[in-house]
């Protein structure tokens, strides 16, 4: 069938939607939602036989909806309606919460049902929630709801029919997330800071300065007076509550972007004093801690939770010496495990464009942290006495998508999407060694094809083009689990001295052929015209990414009803 994707932006779901009802032979088409007249025309264009909307901010205009079926993805269960409803499932503290598809209609969210999937709830972000249970539901919902109206014969059920549990709820309220931190326990401070992440943010203040409050994580040991702010780590700071005490990731200031803490108020922070882990690269303990190491045997595993999936100049570098000290571990195999929600997004935009809000270059910044990530992926393609595993347990994009083909195998869970291109941001071309390392996986022509389609892949389509090496069902705990077993069998592997052995005879001989350094040079001079040269498109698409502007018109590669040569009848 053809399918229209209507959506506010091409957000995790939507690509997953769309990479899902394509790899299934529907044709789908993307209409970014800006206004009424846009989307008539879209439809006019298109002549979608269904249109799905994954994620709407306004009502579908009554021109389209009562012309034909449109299916909302409502992230409730059947009956509930309003805007805020992950936010207020995790703020009264459901156990279990699902996904609704149902159908346009005058009312908001009040139509008959195509689909619908439940999901237990987990003590986890919103951002987290959506991007892993939400974004699972969502998908089995529509891929059943579509299949429904394909069949023709399906009469959707009223939700009064149905006997909801559901109920209308109102936009959750700053007033109704603000915290007391007089009063509040930990778990009450990180379950309002968890149903704000992402988008709003709680609404607070640091130093005496307003700010919005974002990813936060428990503290078991450190105590303080109730709202003080009593330690820093990294790019977090830790703040008091009435019976412990909780660490702020990221802020975001009054008319600026969302940044590390520490970044935020950098010169403030500098008062707080600095808590370092005892050993830093120690197993992951009860407390923040974005780098950890844990050693089972021949098997070492390298975690780095970075928020977003961003990698900033410093991180990369305090990865990288990390990943170095790893290689002097006694193992074999060496795991690469990413975070829960992202195994990396590559650069860190928001710190880029933090640089020129201070006065700095952005264009100096943009090229710190790229050389940063190269240093990184360098020490892994060079690794010779371990083989080393990327195991991507949450989405990868751009650099972070060749970060981890600079490991040996790549190892993803079948829920994960990879964007392994960089031309979305401002025609960017790329460095982490992509000309090396995408080639000789998929070949030149592939990989010329996925840099220029741009288009999200699911992990059974990128292990079928050969970009990663397995595809691994369940949740992130029993992907986690399978990883662990699968690395303990290569490391007993009778042949691994062999593995090794060839692995280094391969890259001995890829040296010979062409240095790493030719290929590093090519791609930075590109890279180098990206930031310092006459074309800003990079810098202009950057400024709009991290301040979230709305969207004034559909990427050309996602609206293909809008490609010139377009037919309706094809």
């Amino acid at each position: 069938m053809r399918i229209l994707l209507l959506t506010h932006a091409f957000n995790s779901l939507t690509q997953r939607l769309a990479a899902e009802l394509n790899e299934r032979g529907h044709e789908t088409s993307v209409e970014f939602d800006i206004a009424d007249s846009v989307t008539e025309e879209a439809v006019a264009l298109y002549q979608p036989a269904l249109i799905v909307a994954p994620y709407l901010r306004r009502a579908i205009p009554e021109s389209v909806w009562s012309r034909q079926v449109c299916l909302i993805v409502h992230p409730g269960i059947v009956g509930d309606r309003g805007p805020s409803a992950l936010d207020w499932a995790i703020a009264n503290q459901e156990s279990e919460w699902g996904v609704t598809v149902l159908q346009a209609q005058a009312e908001m969210d009040a139509g008959p049902v195509w689909a619908s999937v439940t999901f237990t709830m987990r003590e986890a972000k919103k951002s987290s929630l959506y991007r892993n249970e939400v974004t699972q539901a969502a998908t089995q919902a529509v891929l059943l709801a579509v299949q429904r109206f394909e069949s023709g014969n399906f009469v959707p059920p009223t939700q009064a029919s149905l006997a909801p549990r559901g109920q209308q709820r109102p936009l959750l309220q700053q007033a109704e997330r603000g915290i007391n931190w007089q009063q509040d326990d930990s778990a009450t401070v990180l379950r309002k800071i968890r149903a704000a992440d992402g988008f709003p943010g709680v609404a607070d203040h640091l130093f005496g300065q307003p700010c919005h409050l974002f990813d936060a994580w428990p503290e078991a040991a450190l105590r303080g007076a109730p709202g003080e702010l009593i330690a820093r780590r990294e790019t977090a700071l830790l703040r008091a509550t009435a019976d412990g005490a909780v660490w702020i990731g990221h802020v975001k200031r009054q008319g600026s972007i969302k940044l590390p803490a520490t970044l935020t108020f950098e010169a403030e922070a500098l008062a707080i004093a600095e808590v370092p882990l005892a050993s830093y690269w120690c197993v992951k303990t009860p407390s923040w801690q974005d780098i950890a190491y844990e050693e089972d045997g021949a098997v070492g595993s390298l975690h780095f939770e970075f928020y977003n999936g961003a990698m900033s100049t410093l991180q990369c570098e305090r990865l990288r010496a990390a990943l170095v000290w790893a290689k002097q571990r006694p193992t074999t195999v060496l795991l690469l495990l990413g975070g829960a929600d992202f195994w990396s997004n590559g650069i860190h935009l928001n710190v880029i464009e933090a640089a020129s809000l201070s006065q700095g270059s952005a264009a100096d910044e943009s090229w710190r942290n790229i050389n940063a990530m190269d240093d990184l992926a360098l020490e892994l393609i060079t690794t010779e006495q371990q083989i080393t595993v990327a195991a991507l347990a949450g989405n990868s994009g751009a650099g972070g998508c060749f970060l981890a083909r600079a490991c040996d195998p790549v190892w993803a869970r079948e829920a994960v999407l990879l964007n392994p291109h960089y031309k979305n941001m401002g025609n960017l071309y790329g460095s982490e060694y992509w000309t090396y390392l995408l080639p000789r996986r998929v070949g030149l022509d592939a990989a010329h094809a996925i840099m220029r389609k741009r288009e999200p892949l699911t992990a059974a389509r990128a292990l079928a083009i050969g970009l990663t090496d397995a595809c691994l069902g369940g949740d992130v705990p029993t992907f986690q689990t399978e990883v662990a077993q699968r690395a303990a069998q290569l490391a007993g592997a009778p042949d691994l001295a062999l593995q090794l052995a060839a692995k280094r005879e391969r890259r001995a001989h890829d040296e010979a052929v062409k240095p790493l350094i030719a290929y590093r040079e090519e791609e930075l001079a590109q890279m180098q015209r990206n930031f310092y040269g006459f074309d800003p498109s990079y810098h202009v698409a950057r400024h709009h990414f991290v301040r979230k502007s709305p969207a004034s018109w559909t990427p050309r590669h996602l609206a293909r009803h809008r490609n010139l040569n377009w037919k309706a009848d094809t």
